[in-house]
């Protein structure tokens, strides 16, 4: 897979998944067939806000996050849910520099690297869990 397939496929599946009602892309750019960078935000089925920032780089056939920074807040965006990056601040974590937030800045737990496309099948995961523990939020 090359740069400009990889945000091909990314901005198909934010187009057609359930979980989201709707996209702003703020950026994306393929630097060189095998690196790309792209920037959105947008809002999901339940009202809350997720941001994706990734620059990434492409090699047999896969594309791999090199700095990423996913933030799912809130639908007033005040209230951080969680928060996957690779920002090098915590190196005594197991799987560092990979980490996520979960719902505040200092609650920091290992992660492992994903991909937008990942993260949105984790989006879309959750997103069902949530509304159908509550319907109300639909």
């Amino acid at each position: 897979m090359n740069a400009e397939t990889y945000l091909m496929n990314l901005k198909v599946k934010l187009a057609v998944s359930s979980s989201i009602q709707s996209v702003e892309i703020i950026d994306e750019r393929i630097v060189l067939s095998d690196r790309g960078y792209f920037r959105a935000r947008l809002v999901l089925a339940n009202s809350d806000f997720l941001e994706i920032s990734e620059y990434f780089v492409c090699e047999d056939e896969e594309c791999f996050p090199k700095a990423y920074r996913y933030q799912w807040m809130d639908k007033e965006q005040k209230q951080l849910i969680k928060r996957w990056d690779n920002a090098e601040h915590f190196p005594g974590l197991p799987g560092f520099p990979y980490h996520i937030h979960l719902g505040r800045e200092d609650n920091v737990q290992p992660s492992k690297p994903i991909n937008s496309l990942e993260l949105i099948d984790i989006i879309e995961e959750e997103i069902k869990e949530k509304m159908s523990v509550n319907p109300e939020d639909t």
